[in-house]
C-alpha cells in the first residue's frame, strides 16, 4: 500500500466526521438563511431575512451593541489579568505548582455551574459581594436587576476564567524568553517596569496577539451566562448576540432568520480578525522577523 493511501485512510475517519458535523451543517444553515423556515413551511425568499436584520429588526442592533460593548471591556481585561496572573505564578517560589493548580481549577467548572454560582453572588439581598460592600459601609446595587449594572456584572464575571487557558499560554510565553534580556536590562540599570516594557510584552507581543482573537471570538459566543442569570433582561440589557440568536431559532422558531444571524455572526468576526491582523504589523514582532 502507497504511503499516501495509508495515510488517506487514517485521516478518512476525521474528514467523514468534519463532512457529516461540521460542513454539512454549515451549508445547510447557509441554504435556510435564504429561506423562511418555521419547521413546517419552507420558502425561498432570498436576502430577505438579511435585508430585515439589518433595517427592521431593532433587537438585532441591540444584541450587537450590547456584545460589542461587552467584548471591548471584558477582552482586554481579562488579557491583562491573565497576564499578570502568570507573571506571578512565573516567579520561583516554593510550591509553585500547587498554586498554578489552584489558580486554573475555577476555569475548570461548567459554564451553568459557574453562572448559578455569580447569580448568588449578585443577589440582591444576601449576595456576598452585597454583604462584602456593606462591611465597609458602602450601599450595594441590584446587580443583575438594574439594567445600569447588569453588563458591568458580567464584564466582572468574565474575570473568573483568567486563570484558565490564557494565563497557560501567556506562562508558556514567559517561559519562552531567554534571560539574557534581562541580564543585559539589568547591567544596564533598567527597572523592572522597563524590562516588562521593552523586554517581557515586545517578547509576548504574538501571545497578546493570539489571545486577543480567541478573546473577541469567545466574547461573541457568550451565551449560558445570560440564559441563565438574566435571560436577556432587564430591559434587553444582556440580550447577547448568541442568546438573541438561540431565541429566534429555538422559541420563535424562525429557523431562516436565525440562521442568517449565524452567518452575520461569521462575517462580522471575519472582519474582526482582518482588523486584529491588519494592525498586528505595528505592534506584533517576531523573533524570526528580527534575525
Amino acid at each position: 500500500m502507497k504511503r499516501s493511501t495509508a495515510g488517506f485512510l487514517f485521516t478518512l475517519p476525521w474528514l467523514i466526521g468534519f463532512l457529516i458535523f461540521t460542513a454539512g451543517p454549515m451549508l445547510t444553515s447557509l441554504y435556510l438563511s435564504f429561506t423562511k423556515y418555521d419547521l413546517s413551511n419552507m420558502e425561498w425568499v432570498g436576502t430577505r431575512n438579511y435585508e430585515r436584520l439589518l433595517t427592521e429588526e431593532p433587537l438585532f442592533w441591540k444584541s450587537l451593541q450590547v456584545t460589542f460593548t461587552y467584548a471591548i471591556f471584558s477582552v482586554p481585561l481579562g488579557i491583562i489579568g491573565s497576564l499578570a496572573l502568570a507573571i506571578l505564578l512565573n516567579q520561583k517560589v516554593r510550591g509553585q505548582r500547587v498554586f498554578r493548580t489552584l489558580f486554573y481549577l475555577p476555569s475548570l467548572v461548567p459554564a451553568a455551574a459557574s453562572a448559578l454560582l455569580w447569580q448568588w453572588i449578585f443577589n440582591n439581598d444576601y449576595g456576598l459581594l452585597n454583604y462584602g460592600l456593606g462591611m465597609f459601609g458602602i450601599g450595594g446595587a441590584e446587580w443583575l436587576s438594574d439594567e445600569k449594572y447588569t453588563l458591568g456584572a458580567f464584564v466582572v464575571m468574565s474575570l473568573w476564567g483568567i486563570g484558565g487557558g490564557r494565563m497557560v499560554i501567556f506562562l508558556a510565553g514567559l517561559q519562552g524568553i531567554s534571560e539574557s534580556y534581562y541580564e543585559a536590562a539589568k547591567i544596564d540599570g533598567a527597572s523592572p517596569w522597563k524590562q516588562f516594557r521593552f523586554i517581557t510584552v515586545p517578547q509576548l507581543s504574538p501571545v497578546i496577539f493570539f489571545n486577543l482573537i480567541l478573546g473577541f471570538i469567545g466574547a461573541f459566543q457568550v451565551f449560558t451566562q445570560a440564559y441563565i442569570m438574566t435571560g436577556g433582561g432587564p430591559n434587553n440589557s444582556t440580550l447577547f448576540y448568541a442568546l438573541s440568536l438561540f431565541r429566534n431559532a429555538f422559541e420563535y422558531f424562525k429557523l431562516g432568520k436565525a440562521s442568517a444571524m449565524a452567518w452575520l455572526l461569521f462575517l462580522i468576526l471575519m472582519v474582526i480578525t482582518a482588523i486584529q491582523f491588519w494592525s498586528s504589523k505595528r505592534w506584533v514582532h517576531y523573533e524570526a522577523e528580527a534575525k
